[in-house]
């Protein structure tokens, strides 16, 4: 069997690297690619080439846009007083795409780990404690992963800024709307049945 020319296993090296891709997706990505050349390809190229060239990091939030202020930051109908703190991009766009939020965002950029070496220097957690006084926010509402890193970080956050007096919330724990308890692990039941409210 003859071998496929460098570039396009270089292209499916690249495409392996994409978190959900293996070497197998990736090839076969990159054959749908070369099949629809005109119609995926190309238009993927030059999306990917726009997005290199327009795209950074807000300086405010940690979110991604076009600008230097996000569009979310630039909205004043989103100054509430309110800062829900996530840990990446796929948080933030889960929230906005849940519609149950309108403040503000703050984006960590991660979780504290001491297996990855990753301290509160690494995240934006500086930024976030700064922007309490700067923009008189009145709360901060923690939407991060139940994981223990997440917990690790939420009370490492919560100890950062219990000197600045502003209220410190999170999100609520346990059956989701839908769910059937009888497939539901351990863990969610126990914190539903702690988290339980008077109707």
């Amino acid at each position: 069997m003859e071998p496929r020319p460098a570039d396009i296993e270089g292209l499916i090296a690249l495409m392996a690297r994409l978190p959900g891709l293996g070497p197998r997706s990736a090839r076969r990505a990159v054959l749908h690619l070369l099949r629809k050349r005109v119609q995926v390809m190309e238009p993927l190229a030059r999306a990917l080439q726009q997005v290199a060239e327009t795209a950074c990091e807000c300086q405010v939030c940690g979110n991604i846009g076009t600008s230097d202020i996000c569009e979310i930051c630039a909205d004043p109908r989103r100054a509430t007083g309110e800062i829900c703190v996530v840990e990446d991009l796929s948080d933030l766009w889960a929230m906005e795409r849940a519609g149950g939020f309108r403040g503000r965002y703050h984006v960590l950029g991660g979780t504290l780990s001491a297996l990855d070496a990753v301290g509160p220097d690494d995240l934006r957690i500086p930024q976030l404690v700064a922007r309490i006084a700067e923009e008189g926010v009145q709360e901060v509402i923690l939407a991060l992963n139940v994981t223990v890193e997440g917990q690790t970080t939420a009370h490492y956050i919560a100890e950062a800024l219990a000197p600045t007096g502003v209220g410190i919330s999170a999100l609520a724990q346990g059956v989701p709307m839908g769910g059937e308890l009888d497939y539901l692990d351990d863990g969610t039941i126990s914190a539903a049945f702690a988290a339980r409210r008077r109707l």
